[in-house]
């Protein structure tokens, strides 16, 4: 399978190689736009700041060609809020393919830390993406913004609030929790996507 995973100016990308290459799995890192829209699959991963990203993104003309593209496309984290129209990350316009705001977290007490670090769980599953994968199951989170809960949600998670751990829309998929630190989660579900997406 030819398998790509775009590149920008966003951490994480290597942990997720690293993380396809412990499964056997080969990808390509790269911001060539042929490259990217004659891939089979391709993974939008990313850690880092939504402004950055975007403009990183547009100066390359990549936010257009990511918009256009048929094949499934996987987007993990920072590359999730990105597919959505709107974070409130220094009030940043992203890509817009999936309809819903991003949000910062509201500290609601002095256990609820933010950024939110380390184990949670998901449920509400919905799609082929959890295919194996039980309600509840742990997987692991970093980050301070999240997506709201929508008709877009393919499984949530809650931290102080109730929000989308995974979103989709059509040939779109985002995850906020990072599937390559999820142990056999998090293996299982970049599995499906490679072979039931």
């Amino acid at each position: 399978m030819q398998l790509v995973i775009i590149k920008y100016n966003a951490g994480n990308i290597q942990s997720v190689l690293y993380a396809l290459e412990r499964m056997g799995i080969t990808a390509s890192v790269t911001d060539d736009a042929e490259k990217i829209k004659s891939a089979e699959k391709v993974i939008f991963p990313g850690v880092g700041e939504a402004s950055s990203a975007m403009k990183y993104l547009a100066d390359r003309k990549l936010d257009k060609l990511i918009k256009d593209l048929q094949q499934p496309v996987l987007g993990i984290c920072l590359g999730m809020q990105l597919l959505c129209s709107h974070s409130e990350e220094n009030d940043t316009a992203c890509l817009g393919i999936i309809p819903v705001s991003v949000k910062k977290f509201q500290q609601a007490s002095q256990e609820m830390k933010i950024p939110q670090i380390g184990w949670n769980s998901i449920y509400g599953l919905k799609s082929g993406l959890f295919k194996n994968i039980q309600p509840e199951s742990y997987i692991y989170n970093v980050h301070s913004y999240y997506a709201e809960d929508s008709e877009y949600t393919l499984a949530k998670c809650t931290y102080g609030i109730e929000y989308a751990a995974a979103i989709g829309k059509n040939n779109f998929y985002g995850l906020q929790f990072h599937t390559e630190k999820s142990a056999l989660v998090g293996e299982q579900i970049l599995k499906n996507f490679l072979e039931e997406i």
